[in-house]
């Protein structure tokens, strides 16, 4: 158990959340986080989706790692990566279709993410099943606390609701605020993944 969660494992499941974050320190995955996250529920279930894919993605890689032909190392990378979108897909149009049409095609396009491909040649072609497991673990929660946050801060001021219900008061509404229409456009969204790494880089002075 030991060597499980030994030191150079809790660092492949840790260190992406924070220190070596794909979004806020690598700057990987910016479109996404710019498209699915105008309400918090499809930003939730985009990071997820990406968790799952990444995690699984980079065991079976690992796996199959030496038995790869250098040549066709990427093509036989998007192979698997594709099917388990294909799965994901399905299984989101079968339990959660709304969302899944608020996602649209960007669910499809998790194939060509950067993290996602990025840390299958950088990661799970060099290193063992479990460790590769925990590093694909770690980029998908990592990516997906920015997710998070931006769809939180465009979904609050932007809509007055948090999962579709409102959270600001009609008093508020009574007494002159006004959502900010602008939050719902994608523009938006640019600039917050922007404040985000720049409170994550004055907060983590070494990353400076």
């Amino acid at each position: 158990m030991s060597q499980l969660f030994s030191k150079a494992n809790r660092e492949a499941l840790v260190n992406p959340l924070n220190l070596n974050n794909p979004i806020a320190v690598q700057v990987l995955g910016i479109c996404s986080a710019l498209a699915v996250t105008a309400q918090l529920e499809p930003a939730i279930v985009m990071g997820l989706s990406v968790t799952i894919i990444t995690a699984f993605s980079n065991l079976i890689i690992s796996l199959i790692r030496k038995s790869i032909p250098n040549r066709i190392r990427i093509i036989v990378q998007l192979v698997v990566v594709a099917a388990l979108v294909t799965i994901v897909s399905q299984v989101l149009k079968a339990f959660a279709y709304d969302v899944s049409v608020q996602l649209s095609v960007y669910v499809g396009l998790i194939i060509t993410n950067c993290i996602l491909m990025g840390r299958l040649e950088a990661f799970a072609m060099m290193n063992k099943p479990w460790p590769s497991f925990l590093d694909g673990i770690g980029n998908g929660i990592g990516y997906a606390i920015i997710l998070v946050i931006v769809g939180f801060v465009r979904e609050l001021l932007g809509s007055g609701t948090l999962f579709g219900l409102q959270v600001i008061p009609d008093w508020c509404y009574e007494h002159g605020y006004m959502n900010n229409g602008m939050m719902t456009m994608p523009a938006m969204s640019l600039i917050i993944v922007g404040c985000v790494i720049w409170a994550h880089r004055a907060y983590n002075k070494e990353l400076n």
